[in-house]
C-alpha cells in the first residue's frame, strides 16, 4: 500500500532516531532500563509527525515486532488491563493436560476470536472498525493490528493529533535491509489502513495523488451528502485544492480517480483529460451474453432534463460519445450467463458506459440501478487502468486497480 502521507518530513526524524538507537544501543533509549537493540531480532519502527487542537507540532514514534510496549513508543491497541484478562480467560483452558488435542484445538480457536475481537481502530471520519469488517470473509493474518503505521495512526486519531507526515524503517538483521524504509504491508496493514483513512492511495508524489475508489462514494460532494473523494482528501491533507478531483467517477462505479494536490497539477491534468491525452480501460460484467469479440458503440448523448440523473441518446443533439468493447470471456453464474468485458471510453460523457452498454449492446452492467435491473449490491463496472505523462514531471504513469469483482 501506498503511504497516504507525504514521507520526507517524517524520514528526516527516523534516521536521527535510527542514529541515537545505533548510538546508545537501546530501542528505548530514554527508558531507565533500557531494551537493548541487539535483543530484537528484527523490528519496524515508526515516525508520524502530526499537529494537535493548538496547532502545535507532535511527534510519535511506534514499534512492532519484539514487547507489546516500550517506553517512548505508542502503546499497544490492546490496552494491558484486557490483554491480561483475556490471558487469564484463555490460558488455563487451553493449558489444562486433560483435554485432548481437538479440545485444545477448539479452545485455541475460540480464544483468537477473542483476541481479534479486542482490537477497535479508530477512523478519520469518526467511530471505530474491527479486524472483521477489515477483512470481511478473508481469514485474518497473524499480527494484523500490530503494525507501527496502525498503532501511530490509531494513537493520533483517538488524541486529536491531525497526521501529515508518517514513515516506516526496518531495524535489525532478517530478510529485510537494516534501515531501509518500506511501505505499509499489503497482506496485514492495508486492510486496515483503508477503513481508518477511508481511502485506498495506489500512487502519491508531490502533485498527484491517485486512488481506488470504493463503490457508493461520490467523487465530488453533493448537495445534500457532502462525503465524497474530495472532502475525504481535504480533510487529511487540507493543502490540496478545494476541487482537487481531476475527473469524475460514478457514484456507483468503483476504481482509479486522480487527484491533484498542487495547483499547477489540477490544470495539468484538467489539459490532459480535455485533449483526451488520458487513456483508460474499465472492467464490467454485463447481463448475458456478448457474441461479438470486439465492438465499438457511437451513439451521441445527452442530458435528460426531465428525468435527472438520466442520461439519454439523442442523434441530433446529444455530443458525441464513443466507446470500444472487448470480450474478455463468458461467464456462469447463479443467475444466467453474465459477459465480462473490457471497455474503452475515448469520450468522457456522464453515464457513458452504461447507456452504450445497454443501448449499443443491449445488454445492461450488471447492478445498474438506473439503466439495469439493479438487483445487485453493486454496479459492476470497475476503472481498472489509467495511463498519462505526468503533467508537471512528464514522467510516465500506469496505474492498474485490481478488480474486486
Amino acid at each position: 500500500m501506498v503511504n497516504l502521507f507525504d514521507e520526507e518530513p517524517a524520514r528526516l526524524h527516523a534516521r536521527y532516531l535510527a542514529r541515537l538507537i545505533t548510538e546508545t544501543g537501546f530501542l528505548d533509549f530514554d527508558s531507565d532500563r533500557g531494551i537493548p537493540a541487539n535483543e530484537q531480532a528484527a523490528v519496524m519502527i515508526g515516525v508520524l509527525l502530526g499537529t494537535d487542537g493548538n496547532g502545535n507540532e507532535v511527534l510519535l514514534k511506534g514499534i512492532s515486532g519484539g514487547r507489546r510496549n516500550l517506553r517512548g513508543y505508542v502503546p499497544h491497541l490492546i490496552p494491558d488491563a484486557a490483554y491480561r484478562a483475556y490471558l487469564d480467560a484463555h490460558d488455563p483452558v487451553i493449558k489444562d493436560p486433560c483435554n485432548t488435542p481437538p479440545e485444545r484445538r477448539g479452545h485455541s480457536a475460540r480464544a483468537l476470536r477473542h483476541y481479534y475481537g479486542l482490537y477497535r481502530f479508530p477512523t478519520v471520519f469518526g467511530g471505530t472498525v474491527t479486524l472483521a469488517e477489515c477483512f470481511g470473509d478473508r481469514p485474518i493474518p497473524t499480527g494484523s493490528g500490530d503494525c507501527a503505521a496502525i498503532k501511530l495512526l490509531a494513537y493520533a486519531l483517538d488524541n486529536d493529533i491531525r497526521p501529515t507526515s508518517m514513515t516506516e524503517f526496518f531495524y535489525g538483521a532478517g530478510a529485510r535491509s537494516h534501515l531501509e524504509f518500506h511501505h505499509p504491508c499489503t497482506e496485514r496493514c492495508s486492510p486496515i489502513l483503508r477503513r481508518m483513512l477511508g481511502l485506498d492511495p495506489l500512487y502519491r508524489d508531490e502533485h498527484l495523488l491517485i486512488l481506488d475508489k470504493p463503490p457508493h462514494l461520490r467523487s465530488i460532494p453533493g448537495t445534500v451528502e457532502s462525503d465524497s473523494i474530495e472532502s475525504r482528501v481535504r480533510t487529511l491533507i487540507p493543502s490540496a485544492p478545494v476541487h482537487c478531483a481531476t475527473h469524475r467517477l460514478d457514484m456507483d462505479a468503483s476504481g482509479l480517480i486522480v487527484v491533484a494536490l498542487t495547483a499547477e497539477a489540477l490544470s495539468g491534468m484538467h489539459r490532459l483529460f480535455r485533449t483526451r491525452q488520458v487513456r483508460r480501460n474499465y472492467e464490467a460484467l454485463i447481463e448475458g451474453i456478448l457474441k461479438k469479440e470486439k465492438t465499438e458503440i457511437l451513439l451521441p448523448l445527452r442530458s435528460d432534463r426531465a428525468n435527472r440523473p438520466y442520461q439519454v441518446v439523442d442523434h441530433a443533439g446529444g455530443k458525441e460519445a464513443r466507446t470500444l468493447v472487448k470480450r474478455i470471456r463468458v461467464e456462469e453464474h447463479p443467475d444466467g450467463h453474465l459477459t465480462r468485458v473490457e471497455l474503452t471510453p475515448y469520450t468522457g460523457r456522464t453515464h457513458q458506459l452504461r447507456i452504450h452498454c445497454r443501448e449499443g449492446l443491449g445488454l445492461p452492467i450488471l447492478g445498474d440501478r438506473l439503466y439495469g435491473t439493479g438487483m445487485k449490491s453493486r454496479l459492476h463496472l470497475h476503472a481498472r487502468t489509467l495511463e498519462f505523462s505526468h503533467p508537471v514531471t512528464g514522467k510516465e504513469l500506469h496505474i492498474d486497480a485490481p478488480v474486486p469483482f
